[in-house]
């Protein structure tokens, strides 16, 4: 590798371009950064973030587009810089490595490395001078090498040590499974610990966390009790209300920095708008909310509007503008009187805009108070319609148009349930769109998934968190069509992904097994954060798989995944949706829908089965001239005219041919339809 310049102008990373032009000697990711620090004999200054992260972009600022401080960088270490986003694996890793130490995580992640890649200390973002507590980055970057240069012994040795932790945290974990007793012990206190007065986990930054809320939204389900899922709408409900909802273009922020939903860290990742939409869409099949509704679509409107790349969709978009976190989003008072006339005194009682602003001197938008009439409801979109004209003059935040198979997946999946509970056939389409791009772009030259894609330009290999996130997504499409073609693609996206990173014994590594420039022992990865885990998706698709083929397999392959990461003993409730799937496997059932697919009667069952809010159930539209080698299900009896029935395992209910008597059948093993 080229040494003596910065190589990151030849990435095709919207982050790692946005440091091309730092001082800093930056080189991507790989053998031949590796292999530079090598020959240099120096450690290697690894620094991870992502493009639209604010704490980065201030970083950057005072330090990476600094001459001083990059002479310092360039002189000591090998400085590598590596996109998140496109290099999970990486960040897991060295982030693992950072808890290890006892710090928090975040990003920018700045990882001091032997140069062999072995972790040697760590933090997250160091300010250019003294301040809050903490050492400059430059006095920082000195004790480093001071510490190297005197004490290398020592230093090996704690590379060598946390490595050795990192290899044991790669072992399998097994255990005897998961209980209802484990179910109902983990949900017990993941409710505890939910915020009674504003939604969500109690105390601030707030975040979604959409695993921990599905998984209540299947526990409500399986114990009947309705506080779960209360929990999951006082949480929508308030973020719907709060300043994390861009109220004008739709979607929502990764965060709010504090426990209200006021003020968001404000950039939007793909991630968080997905599973979002999905829970909007759980909820609303169950109780039915106006709200609920407007904000779908309002989010679909943006992502297709705003997201798009091709027919997928891009990663995210940017906290800051010019330099200003939030500057895009925010208000003045006199910007909203100009804008909207006469009409401005309704729109700021509603929206709390005011003379002194509620952050920071301006106004961050919210909804305070009740819905108005419907007259009323038309004169506030009208006000935010013209609002959204004069915001889109300002000059934009960046986006980060990669595409990554994770996130799109995640997308395709929530598109699909939000059109049969919405009502909005034209999403399935547009789902479809976006898995066929994402299956025909993101492959290698030997076929294979790939995790991200830009402007042509391949990235790295897919984890087990695309693949099992793009079975998931054609599951779902084959649940809302019927089509083999999406049984299919499910099927092989789930046995490749046992064979590129199943272990033998029944659990999953998060990296394929011929994966070349991961350093140390496979990383495994099965707790679900701000997104879900690869484990955790591949547990419900391989749930689903069964309830739908009544294949052994399937359920064998579901068993033993489960029982692979049961016994790990950071415990199982970091891992909502592995439990949400053990349920599922007991609980569940498929909604078989016997009939020729463009038949009405068939259609209408199928309609009221997709729009059901148990999430356990899964839906099977048997069309049998589709089937020239048989069906799935083959031995059902074959149906005279277009039939519904509720089967779990071997059972089924007994056949019915209205929406109305489906709706029964399914609501006799539910919750109470109002709550």
């Amino acid at each position: 590798m080229e040494a003596g310049r910065n190589l990151l102008a030849g990435e095709t990373s919207p982050y790692l371009l946005q440091h091309a032009h730092n001082p800093v000697h930056w080189r991507p990711w790989g053998p031949a950064a590796l292999a530079e620090a090598k020959r240099r004999d120096c450690p290697i200054l690894l620094s991870i973030g992502y493009a639209a992260c604010h704490w980065c972009h201030v970083m950057a600022h005072e330090s990476f587009e600094n001459a001083e401080t990059a002479r310092l960088m360039n002189e000591l270490f090998v400085n590598i810089k590596v996109d998140r986003e496109e290099r999970p694996d990486i960040d897991h890793i060295y982030m693992t490595a950072l808890h290890a130490l006892g710090q928090q995580g975040g990003w920018p992640l700045t990882m001091f490395l032997t140069p062999h890649g072995q972790p040697m200390l760590g933090g997250t973002y160091w300010p250019p001078e003294p301040r809050w507590g903490r050492p400059s980055f430059r006095q920082v970057l000195e004790s480093v090498d001071a510490a190297w240069r005197t004490r290398r012994e020592e230093m090996e040795r704690r590379g060598l040590t946390l490595t050795d932790h990192l290899a044991t945290l790669s072992t399998l974990s097994p255990g005897p499974g998961v209980t209802p007793a484990d179910l109902t012990r983990i949900g017990d206190a993941l409710l505890s610990a939910v915020d009674p007065v504003h939604g969500g986990l109690r105390g601030a930054p707030k975040f979604p966390n959409a695993p921990i809320f599905r998984f209540f939204w299947n526990e409500m389900f399986r114990r009947r009790e309705p506080a779960f899922g209360e929990a999951l709408r006082a949480m929508l409900e308030a973020m719907n209300a709060g300043g994390i909802y861009d109220h004008l273009a739709g979607g929502y922020a990764r965060y709010s920095t504090d426990a209200e939903w006021l003020v968001p860290h404000f950039e939007k990742m793909l991630y968080d708008n997905a599973q979002i939409l999905e829970l909007l869409a759980l909820v609303h099949s169950l109780w039915p909310d106006p709200t609920f509704a407007e904000r779908a679509h309002e989010t679909v409107g943006w992502l297709t509007r705003e997201m798009r790349v091709g027919d997928a969709f891009a990663a995210s978009l940017d906290a800051d503008q010019d330099g200003e976190e939030g500057l895009f989003y925010v208000w003045r008072e006199d910007e909203i009187d100009a804008a909207l006339g006469d009409a401005a005194a309704r729109f700021k009682a509603a929206y709390d805009v005011t003379r002194g602003g509620n952050w920071e001197g301006r106004t961050v938008l919210r909804r305070v108070g009740p819905r108005g009439s419907s007259d009323e409801e038309a004169e506030l979109a009208a006000a935010r319609a013209k609002l959204f004209a004069v915001r889109e003059a300002r000059p934009k935040p960046g986006r980060d148009d990669k595409v990554l198979a994770d996130w799109n997946g995640l997308t395709i999946a929530a598109l699909v349930r939000a059109s049969a509970v919405f009502g909005e056939p034209a999403w399935i389409a547009t789902a479809r769109a976006a898995f066929d791009f994402v299956m025909g772009k993101l492959r290698g030259g030997d076929g294979r998934l790939l995790h991200a894609w830009r402007e042509g330009h391949p990235g790295a290999r897919a984890l087990i968190d695309d693949y099992a996130s793009m079975a998931r997504a054609a599951l779902a499409l084959f649940e809302a069509s019927g089509e083999p073609r999406d049984l299919d693609a499910a099927r092989k996206l789930a046995a490749e992904a046992l064979d590129l990173f199943g272990d033998g014994a029944g659990g999953v590594y998060l990296t394929a097994k011929d994966a070349a420039d991961v350093p140390g022992a496979r990383p495994r990865q099965a707790h679900d954060g701000a997104s879900p885990s690869g484990v955790g998706l591949l547990a419900e698709v391989f749930v689903r798989l069964w309830h739908l083929t009544d294949e052994p397999r399937w359920r064998e392959a579901a068993e033993n995944l489960i029982r692979a990461v049961s016994g790990a003993p950071e415990g199982l409730g970091g891992s909502p949706l592995t439990l949400m799937s053990a349920d599922m496997l007991e609980r569940g059932g498929s909604v078989v829908i016997d009939g020729p697919l463009d038949d009405p009667r068939a259609q209408a069952l199928a309609q009221a089965a997709l729009g059901a809010p148990d999430p356990s159930l899964t839906v099977l539209r048997l069309d049998r001239s589709l089937w020239p080698d048989g069906p799935p299900r083959a031995d059902l009896p074959r149906a005279q005219e277009p039939i519904a029935m509720l089967c779990q395992g071997q059972t089924c209910s007994l056949p019915v041919t209205t929406p109305e008597a489906l709706i029964e059948v399914i609501e006799a093993r539910g919750v109470a339809s109002a709550a």
